[in-house]
C-alpha cells in the first residue's frame, strides 16, 4: 500500500522539476534588485492605459525608503498599505522592504474600527492610504492608533494618464477626499514622491538614482526578518497576523519559478487577486523579481475593462478565483479574445466546479487551466497541478518541491489516515509561516509536532489520491454532521453547479434544534439571471428533485433559500461567515 513518506507525487512531476530545491540565503529585496536591473526600460507595470518601467520603481521606491530612513523607520517595524491595485502599492511595498520593514497589508473594504484592530495589532508605525478612506474613515480612528507616527494619503488618479485623471475627478467616477493635519501624526502626500515622473533621459535618471541611494547599511533585512505580516480573514474570529519571512518567500517563489519555468523579462500577467491578498502579492512579487511585467486591475468586477487589458496586452499568464472566471465566462466580450499567447490560467482560493473549468478551457485552450492550493500560512502556496504534464479536473494538484503532505485523522489529530480516505491535511516545507504575531497559543495550535517533527495543521479536510495528487473536500468548520454522517459541503456544492439554473451556490449548517449536536443542510442559491424570472416554487422543486437523484439521502438540503445576490469576500470567495448570520 502506497504511504505519504512514500511521495508518490514525485512521479507526476514534470521533466524540470526536481523533488529538492536549493533555496538561495537571500531576501526579498535581493530578488527585487536582480528583477529591476535585469531589464531597467522593460514595463512593470501597465495600469489604466499608463506604463511605469522597472527604472521608474527602482527609483520611486528608493524615494520611498529614503523617506522611512530619514525617519528613522526601518529593520524590525511595520508599514501598513491600504490600498487597492494601483502603483502606488507596489511603490510603497517595495519601498518598505528596502528600508528593512515588513509589510501589512490592509484592505481597502475594512470599517473604521477593523482598520484600527490590524494598525494596533501589527503594531505599524507608516500608514499609506487613500485620500478619500484618510477623510472618511481613519480621521474617526486616529486618536486610536498611538504606535502609528507617520500617514501617507495618495489618489486614485495620481499614476493614471493625466486626462483620466481629470475625467475621473471632474466625473466622479473614483473617490477623492481632503488630506488634513492629525494631531501627533506627520501627514503626506504620495504626490512628493513623484516629483519628476515621468523620467525620460537616462541623465535624470542616474541624477535621482545618486541622490536616493539607498546604502547598503547593518539594518538592511535578513532571510529570517519578517517580510510580511498577513491577516487571515477572520473566518473563526478576530483576524491573526501570519509572520511570514524573507526566507518563507523567497523559498514559495523559487518553487513557483521553477515549477512555471517564468521567463525572465519575457512574461506579461494579469490578475485581479487584491495586493492586500497574498495571491495577489505573491503575484506580484514574482512578476517583479523575475523584470515581468504585470496588468493591475483595480476593480475586479470590471470584466469589461479586464477583456480589454487581455485583448491588448496580451497576457500569457493569468490569476484569478473561480467566481471571477466564471464572470468573465458569462461576459460575451470574454468569449471572442485571442487567448494564443496565453500559457496558464492560474485557479486558487477556492473551489472550482468541474463544469465551469471545462467552460474555461473551451475558450482560452485545452489544458491550460491550472489548480493550485495554497493558505496565507505557507507564504501561500502548497500544491499545483503539473505545468506541462497531466493535470486532474477537480484536484488542486501534487505537492510543490521542498514540501511534504499528509492527511491526519480529523478527531485526534495524532494519526495517519490512509491515502485515498478523508483527513486534515497538514504540510511542511521552507514556506511555510513563522507563527502568528503575538498570538502563541494560536500559533502552537497551528504549527504542531507530529512524528518528531513541526507541521503545518491546515484545518483543510482532504485526501490524495495513489498518485499524490491532492483534492480538497471541505473547511472542517464547514463540515456538516447529520445524524452521524459527514456531509462535505463542498461536496454538495459541486453537485448543485452541474444544475443548469444554479449561478452560485454554498451549503452551510443550521443547529437542528430537535436533535443537539447535529445539523440542517442548507442551500443558498443564486439563480441564473434567466430562472429568476421563473416561478420560484418551481424552480425549488425541480433543485430538489435533482439533489435526490444524485446525493444521498443525508446530504440533500432540507432548506433551500433564494438570494439575490451571494455575498463574496473582497477577493471573490463566497462569504460564509456573512450567510451564517
Amino acid at each position: 500500500m502506497t504511504k505519504y513518506d512514500d511521495k508518490p507525487w514525485l512521479k507526476s512531476y514534470d521533466e524540470n522539476v526536481t523533488p529538492e530545491i536549493e533555496i538561495p540565503n537571500k531576501t526579498y529585496v535581493d530578488l527585487l534588485e536582480e528583477g529591476m536591473n535585469f531589464k531597467p526600460q522593460r514595463p512593470f507595470v501597465n495600469f489604466m492605459g499608463n506604463m511605469l518601467t522597472f527604472c521608474e520603481l527602482d527609483i520611486l521606491s528608493r524615494r520611498f525608503a529614503a523617506y522611512l530612513a530619514e525617519n528613522g523607520i526601518g529593520r524590525g517595524d511595520v508599514v501598513g498599505i491600504n490600498l487597492p491595485n494601483i502603483p502606488q502599492y507596489l511603490i510603497a511595498f517595495c519601498g518598505s522592504l528596502r528600508a528593512g520593514c515588513a509589510v501589512t497589508g490592509i484592505s481597502p473594504l475594512l470599517t473604521p474600527k477593523e482598520m484600527a484592530y490590524q494598525l494596533n495589532d501589527s503594531g505599524a508605525k507608516v500608514f499609506v492610504t487613500l485620500d478619500a478612506i484618510f477623510e472618511n474613515r481613519f480621521l474617526k480612528i486616529s486618536d486610536t492608533v498611538p504606535n502609528l507616527k507617520h500617514v501617507i494619503a495618495t489618489g486614485l488618479g495620481e499614476l493614471m494618464p493625466f486626462y483620466k485623471e481629470i475625467l475621473g475627478k471632474l466625473l466622479k467616477k473614483f473617490p477623492t477626499g481632503k488630506v488634513t493635519p492629525v494631531n501627533g501624526k506627520n501627514v503626506l502626500e504620495f504626490k512628493e514622491f513623484l516629483s519628476g515622473y515621468p523620467f525620460i533621459k537616462l541623465n535624470i535618471v542616474q541624477n535621482f538614482l545618486s541622490n536616493y541611494w539607498i546604502p547598503k547599511l547593518a539594518a538592511a533585512p535578513v532571510p529570517d526578518d519578517p517580510c510580511l505580516i498577513q491577516y487571515t480573514g477572520g473566518t473563526t474570529g478576530l483576524p491573526k497576523g501570519t509572520v511570514l519571512t524573507h526566507k518563507n518567500m523567497v523559498s514559495n517563489i523559487t518553487q513557483a519559478k521553477q515549477w512555471i519555468e517564468f521567463q525572465n523579462g519575457k512574461d506579461i500577467m494579469c490578475s485581479a487577486f487584491p495586493l492586500f491578498h497574498l495571491a495577489g502579492l505573491i503575484l506580484a512579487m514574482v512578476a517583479m523579481s523575475t523584470g515581468n511585467t504585470q496588468c493591475l486591475i483595480p476593480d475586479p468586477r470590471n470584466t469589461n475593462h479586464i477583456c480589454q487589458e487581455i485583448n491588448h496586452y496580451k497576457p500569457t499568464i493569468m490569476a484569478n478565483v473561480p467566481t471571477l472566471y466564471q464572470m468573465l465566462i458569462d461576459n460575451p466580450q470574454f468569449k471572442k479574445l485571442n487567448f494564443s499567447q496565453l500559457k496558464l490560467c492560474m485557479s486558487g482560493a477556492a473551489p472550482f466546479s468541474i463544469q465551469a473549468i471545462s467552460a474555461l478551457e473551451s475558450i482560452v485552450g485545452k489544458n491550460k487551466v491550472l489548480e493550485v492550493y495554497g493558505m496565507t500560512e505557507s507564504s501561500p502556496l502548497l500544491t499545483m497541478n503539473p505545468y506541462k504534464g497531466r493535470k486532474k479536473i477537480g484536484s488542486v494538484g501534487i505537492p510543490i518541491p521542498n514540501t511534504e503532505i499528509k492527511m491526519v485523522d480529523v478527531e485526534t489529530r495524532t494519526c495517519e489516515v490512509p491515502i485515498g480516505q478523508e483527513g486534515e491535511l497538514i504540510a511542511r516545507g521552507p514556506q511555510v509561516m513563522r507563527g502568528y504575531h503575538n498570538k502563541p497559543e494560536e500559533t502552537k495550535n497551528a504549527l504542531r509536532e507530529f512524528q518528531g517533527k513541526t507541521w503545518l495543521y491546515t484545518g483543510d479536510i482532504a485526501k490524495m489520491d495513489e498518485d499524490g495528487f491532492v483534492y480538497i473536500v471541505d473547511r472542517a468548520k464547514d463540515m456538516l454532521n447529520v445524524g452521524g454522517y459527514k456531509v462535505f459541503s463542498r461536496e454538495v456544492e459541486e453537485t448543485l453547479y452541474q444544475h443548469p439554473s444554479i449561478e452560485i451556490c454554498a451549503i452551510i449548517g443550521i443547529p437542528n434544534p430537535d436533535r443537539p449536536g447535529n445539523d440542517i443542510v442548507k442551500a443558498m442559491i443564486q439563480l441564473k439571471s434567466e430562472d429568476k424570472k421563473k416561478d420560484s416554487k418551481i424552480v425549488e422543486k425541480d433543485i430538489l428533485s435533482y439533489c435526490k437523484e444524485n446525493m444521498s439521502p443525508y446530504k440533500v438540503p432540507k432548506i433551500i433559500e433564494f438570494i439575490e445576490s451571494i455575498p463574496l469576500t473582497p477577493i471573490g470567495k463566497v462569504d460564509k461567515k456573512a450567510l451564517r448570520r
